[in-house]
């Protein structure tokens, strides 16, 4: 059996980026493949002997220019045929892609639908993606990640062989940068004091020991950590036992860079102490 991977997502949000990644950690890899040839090359890949045809990654878009219908008359294919696969939805905020268009000066793929209007072409896209999102194992958004980021969250989804498993991923982020719409969790730690407030502490991160244990030593925050981890590891199996493939937990609070930070990384070491497959990432910490 292959361990086979469909990237898609929005245009501009990172699937070229996202392919390389794979091929980084031996994927075999196509981009730009017509769904209704997607049952066709799995079997391809399954008859193959080539041993490096036994993870293989597939780029599907809108570029194809094939009705979306025909891609969930693949999936479902591949389903009836007891072939698994996983979906990776990369995505980004609009006004990021947009930057990125006028960057590299491509044209968006359904651009000539609204005579150059970009942010027209996004929202039409995001309505044809709406169901291929819904269905996705895992969403990455973009939007705030460097190209070596994207690859360490690709890395840590895909590099173990983890088919059977649920990926952890906690992050940390700043409220005033926006939420993280992949999070399936989101926790406001904004409601504990500010290290910020404090002049030893305020150019420190919740990596910096003095930060953690400003935030950590206070009685609310070791109560609210108790019972986070309570609930935490009473979800855990239950989400398991549901076959979800990936779990975002985001934590909150105002900038992104001490509070939610030091509880994020708690958080990390207890899943980790646990033996869970989890990551962590803190998204505004350098912000």
């Amino acid at each position: 059996m292959i361990d086979f991977i469909i990237v898609t997502g929005l245009s501009g949000a990172g699937k070229s980026k996202a392919i390389c990644a794979f091929e980084d950690i031996g994927f075999y890899c196509v981009d730009n493949i017509p769904p209704s040839l997607i049952p066709t090359f799995y079997n391809l890949c399954c008859d193959s002997k080539d041993k490096n045809i036994k993870k293989v990654a597939v780029v599907v878009d809108v570029r194809g220019g094939e009705n979306f219908s025909v891609f969930f008359e693949s999936l479902n294919k591949l389903k009836i045929d007891k072939k698994p696969y996983r979906i990776l939805f990369i995505e980004a905020e609009n006004h990021v892609i947009i930057r990125r268009y006028k960057e590299t000066r491509r044209k968006h793929p359904l651009y000539e639908n609204y005579r150059g209007s970009v942010s027209q072409a996004i929202e039409l896209e995001k309505n044809v993606l709406k169901t291929v999102r819904e269905r996705s194992d895992y969403i990455i958004d973009t939007s705030s990640l460097s190209d070596a980021q994207l690859k360490e969250r690709i890395c840590g989804l895909f590099l173990k062989n983890s088919q059977n498993s649920l990926m952890i991923n906690c992050m940390s982020f700043g409220f005033k940068y926006g939420s993280p719409s992949e999070a399936d969790l989101i926790f406001d730690v904004r409601c504990f004091p500010n290290p910020y407030y404090e002049e030893d502490l305020k150019n420190l991160t919740g990596l910096d020991d003095p930060v953690r244990l400003y935030v950590l030593k206070k009685q609310n925050t070791k109560i609210f950590i108790e019972k986070l981890f309570s609930l935490i590891d009473f979800m855990l199996p239950l989400y398991h036992n549901e076959g979800k493939s990936q779990l975002v937990i985001a934590i909150g609070c105002t900038g992104g860079k001490h509070r939610s930070v030091a509880i994020t990384q708690r958080l990390y070491e207890h899943l980790s102490d646990t033996d869970h497959n989890v990551s962590v990432y803190h998204r505004d910490i350098k912000k």
